[in-house]
């Protein structure tokens, strides 16, 4: 039966008293509260005791325990926080209270939890990239040309719009941390500086033409250099020169510049083709000309030597035997000449001249058909035509035509 059903004994469970009509006591159910609470923990109410009420165990023994049991579960769960994994290619920096401590390697590792100690991750195997004048089509910003950035003043007074990227990775987790506040714009800044610079000092031929290894090699000494300085834990990978051109402006001259320039270049190697070509064929030909006339000198030189020492050898001997020596040379002479000729000598019986007969001449004039008037010559009755009678000359030993100086002593007496 409920408390305040008719019937019921009218007793207020939570004040304990009579039948009041006043307002529940707060003191009195807090007090009850924390009985039952002491029962769920383990205690007990009392035994009777005096002054007008049982006796109750201490209230804030149950609480005192289930505090000690949060704070342990809490202080558990914090240090539990502490543990913390680096992946592979990464770098962790601890702190305490903001101060660097440690760096970890990749692995499992545990800290104190916050807010005594923090980690921060760093990957130093990113490679990392800025741009410089230019935007790629994949960046917050609009893609394309940034004049600002882009457009700088050469040596020779002449605009030029480069564009540049830059990659870089982390060397030094805890310098990149704590040296520099903004990395990514510091590095920016600096490679605009180092490349106005390397641009400045240089002409715009050397920049748009032969010039750009070399630039790009400058500008990423510079930019290491100064990075170094501000230990930044920064290390440049690669500078790459993604384009040099004039302004958009003045583009088709200078486009027509460089084909003219091109094309001169072309003309001269041309030229220099050729001229490799034609100069070792007229060295060539030179040195065999003088190789040419210096064995004919050898030559020349030696055959005059070998007449000369033939003809010493020759007037040694005929010193000895004039006659014989002087009727050999003719033997020697007539043969070298008779034997180049078609000459057949006929000795002639009975006297000491020669009949020089020209066979060949005659056999070349001897007509096929002899004519019908013409006497042959018959192997019986007809006498054979006699020395005197043939076309012949006389040459007696000396050489001497006997002949014509017969006909000369004729016409004399005459």
């Amino acid at each position: 039966m409920s408390w305040n059903e008719p019937g019921g004994d009218k007793k207020d469970p939570w004040s304990g008293r009579g039948d009041q009509n006043g307002p529940p006591d707060l003191d009195e159910a807090i007090r009850s509260l924390q009985e039952k609470l002491g029962k769920l923990f383990g205690g007990g109410g009392g035994g009777g005791g005096g002054g007008g009420g049982g006796s109750v165990n201490d209230p804030g023994r149950p609480m005192a325990g289930l505090a000690a049991i949060a704070a342990g579960a809490a202080v558990f769960l914090w240090g539990l926080s502490g543990f913390y994994v680096v992946d592979e290619g990464n770098h962790g920096v601890e702190t305490r209270f903001g101060k660097y401590t440690l760096i970890t390697q990749s692995g499992l590792h545990w800290h104190i939890p916050a807010p005594i100690e923090q980690v921060n991750i760093v990957n130093v195997k990113q490679q990392r990239f800025i741009e410089v004048g230019y935007r790629s089509a994949g960046s917050e910003q609009a893609s394309g040309s940034v004049p600002k950035e882009a457009l700088m003043l050469t040596k020779d007074e002449n605009y030029v719009d480069v564009r540049l990227a830059v990659q870089y990775q982390v060397k030094d987790a805890k310098d990149f941390i704590f040296n520099v506040v903004n990395p990514s714009a510091t590095l920016k800044q600096v490679t605009e500086s180092a490349q106005r610079g390397v641009i400045g000092g240089s002409t715009m031929d050397f920049v748009l033409t032969e010039g750009r290894s070399e630039i790009v090699t400058q500008i990423k000494k510079e930019i290491q250099d100064v990075m170094d300085q501000y230990k930044s834990g920064i290390q440049i990978t690669s500078v790459n020169l993604q384009d040099a051109q004039p302004p958009e402006q003045v583009q088709n001259a200078f486009a027509d510049a460089i084909k003219a320039r091109e094309d001169e270049q072309r003309l001269i190697n041309e030229a220099e083709a050729y001229s490799n070509d034609v100069v070792p064929k007229a060295r060539g030909a030179a040195a065999r000309k003088l190789q040419e006339a210096e064995g004919y000198k050898e030559q020349v030189i030696a055959q005059a030597e070998g007449e000369t020492s033939r003809f010493s050898k020759l007037y040694a001997e005929y010193s000895k035997a004039p006659d014989i020596t002087r009727k050999r040379l003719y033997i020697e002479s007539m043969e070298t000449v008779f034997s180049e000729t078609n000459t057949v000598m006929v000795d002639v019986k009975g006297g000491n001249n020669m009949i020089y007969l020209p066979l060949d001449k005659m056999m070349q004039h001897k007509p096929v058909n002899p004519p019908a008037n013409s006497n042959p010559v018959s192997s019986g009755n007809e006498q054979a035509a006699t020395p005197s009678q043939l076309p012949a000359t006389a040459i007696d030993e000396h050489g001497v035509d006997r002949a014509t100086s017969r006909g000369r002593d004729v016409r004399g007496r005459q």
